[in-house]
């Protein structure tokens, strides 16, 4: 049933800033870009990773629970989506370094198999979740052409 990340959508009361911010940490721009009508983006995509995963940037307008053009509920929650890192210390060091707060600090998860987490909240209210995934680093091997 569940074949895949498709998109990630993470909600910010300004995109354009939002965009900024992911394109400095993604060393890259949006491909996709929805205008509103005063011509500033309500809606910019990136394609990331070894996947190209879509990472979604939304008007919080547009956040389920939101009405009448108001911003629906704020603050972190919801599921959190891990993406995996090669460095995961480093990857936290610099988000903070990049505006983000500590959500989670770096977990071990199991005994000494390699799997780790994180999370921050992104400063415009989002958890993004950071992992060290040995399974990650298998299966893109196995992908590899041969």
């Amino acid at each position: 049933m569940l074949r895949g990340l498709a998109t990630i959508s993470f909600f910010a009361d300004d995109v354009e800033a939002a965009v900024d911010w992911y394109a400095d940490l993604l060393g890259t721009r949006p491909y996709f870009r929805v205008p509103g009508p005063d011509g500033r983006a309500v809606y910019c995509e990136f394609r990331i990773g070894d996947y190209r995963h879509e990472l979604g940037l939304i008007d919080a307008r547009f956040r389920p629970g939101s009405s009448d053009g108001e911003a629906g509920p704020a603050g972190p929650g919801g599921a959190v989506a891990y993406w995996h890192v090669d460095d995961l210390e480093a990857a936290v060091e610099r988000l903070v370094a990049m505006g983000a707060r500590i959500h989670e600090k770096i977990t071990e998860r199991g005994d000494g198999t390699g799997f780790a987490t994180a999370s921050v909240v992104d400063p415009f209210g989002n958890v993004l979740g950071v992992m060290t995934n040995p399974h990650y680093v298998q299966v893109l091997a196995s992908a590899a052409p041969r």
